[in-house]
């Protein structure tokens, strides 16, 4: 400090400070450039707030007769709160470019501009990533650029992190095209898996498609958008792609050995999709696992059972396994239902009242009706099968059959149709004596095991 008297003059006394400061701003802020900048920025300001909401209302308006209007409400609902910001910084780059043209000064516009849209990438970036930790970064990258950008190194930044870089032969890769090709790269993959949900959401509502050509083009055109983003990210940095020839054989090579199984499940998904053995929705049993399919993956396939449990099956077993599907080409499904009478029971009136009860089961079809038919003469009961049709299966099978056979056992009991119980008879056909013996002063008394015969005297 006692080298530079004049400072320490201007900190330790305040009106001297009051003063330099006063001097300061009236020779570097109060000035007529900054002012008229000030006043543009104002100005461009007002415009856009009188402009924004007049706009989105117009807007609203020209979409409520769209015929895309529920797919670009969302887009206008997300919009509404940053049309001010978007219309004011895009009139102050007009205003910018003007000044520009003419020679004036611009650094204050130039600073609002830098502010405005880091502002607005924040805003767009925290509305459609959901991860925090990546929306802070971008948060934090934004702010960077734009104060690098106010106090004018933005420049010389980019020229320092573009001279950090390794030279092999003609390709040049440095700090700021790693920088510049992982933005790109997260970009474009952002788009793709944006405009990949979209165009499954479009295909979905096409009903000229069945369903799994449905699957199969949304994953065909997903596998198709993040391919082309890795590739333009990739020729973002500098890396010929041409060089990804060489690598081909070597990729091969590994698939054969490797991954196998894996591109195995990859070709059989496309080949279920193709042929349409199965899809959404059908009711299978492969093996001792039965449920619906709840989608199609491109390496399994979700099949979710009545507990609840999701089973994700390979595809290649799909092919080669023998696969149950309930639903293949429609969604009917008969049940047979066994149920064993009395002798002594009327069999017609048991009938009558067995398709009766099935009948008033809300999802026992009547068409086909309900029939019962009798199967054959069992030892102990007479056999009767209940014939349903449902055409829900994936409601669950068990369900109606215990409502129907709850049903049967009502009306049974109330009309006196008898349950049998199991009976077996005996008969005793050897020749050896049997022995009677009775207690008291009773005498012993032998008979033949033989019922034909009579007891010996």
């Amino acid at each position: 400090m006692e080298n530079f008297p004049e400072l320490e003059k201007i900190l330790t006394d305040s009106g001297e400070t009051l003063r330099f400061l006063t001097e300061w701003l009236k020779d570097n802020a109060f000035v007529l450039a900054n002012v008229a900048q000030l006043a543009a920025v104002a100005v461009a300001f007002l415009i856009a707030k009188f402009t924004a909401s007049r706009l989105i209302t117009w807007l609203e308006k020209i979409n409520a007769t769209h015929r895309y209007a529920k797919q670009v409400e969302p887009v206008l609902r997300s919009l509404k709160p940053l049309g001010l910001p978007m219309i004011w910084l895009i009139l102050q780059w007009f205003a910018v470019f003007i000044a520009l043209n003419a020679g004036w000064p611009h650094h204050v516009m130039r600073g609002v501009v830098s502010l405005l849209t880091a502002w607005l990438i924040i805003r767009l970036m925290t509305g459609f990533v959901a991860n925090q930790n990546l929306s802070r970064g971008i948060a934090a990258f934004a702010w960077t650029v734009a104060a690098l950008n106010i106090v004018g190194l933005l420049g010389a930044t980019v020229e320092f992190l573009d001279a950090i870089a390794i030279n092999l032969g003609a390709f040049h890769l440095s700090v700021l095209g790693i920088i510049k090709g992982a933005i790109a790269l997260a970009l474009f993959l952002w788009l793709a898996g944006a405009a990949s949900r979209l165009a499954e959401k479009q295909l979905k509502t096409v009903t000229s498609l069945t369903p799994s050509v449905q699957v199969l083009f949304g994953k065909l055109l997903k596998i198709t958008l993040y391919t082309a983003a890795i590739l333009i990210g990739m020729d973002s940095v500098g890396i010929d792609l041409t060089a990804l020839a060489v690598f081909t054989g070597a990729i091969g090579l590994g698939i054969g050995f490797g991954l196998q199984k894996v591109f195995s499940n990859l070709i059989s998904g496309v080949i279920l999709l193709l042929d349409r053995s199965v899809k959404p929705g059908d009711v299978i049993a492969i093996g001792d696992t039965f449920g619906w399919i709840n989608q199609l993956g491109a390496r399994y396939v979700s099949l979710i059972t009545r507990d609840g449990t999701e089973h994700l099956i390979p595809n290649e077993e799909l092919i080669s396994q023998r696969v149950e599907n309930w639903s293949f080409s429609h969604q009917k499904v008969r049940l047979k239902l066994p149920v064993g009478i009395s002798y002594n029971s009327d069999v017609r009136q048991a009938m009558e009242l067995a398709v009766e009860v099935a009948a008033g089961i809300g999802r026992v079809l009547a068409d086909p009706a309900p029939v019962c038919r009798l199967i054959a003469f069992g030892d102990s009961s007479v056999n009767l099968e209940l014939r349903v049709w449902i055409s829900d299966p994936q409601g669950g099978v068990a369900n109606v059959q215990s409502d129907i056979l709850v049903g049967v056992w009502d009306a049974f009991k109330e009309n006196g149709i008898e349950f049998p119980y199991p009976q077996q008879d005996l008969h005793l056909r050897s020749s050896v004596p049997l022995e009677v013996r009775t207690s008291g002063q009773g005498t012993a008394t032998a008979f033949e095991t033989d019922t034909n015969k009579q007891p010996a005297e």
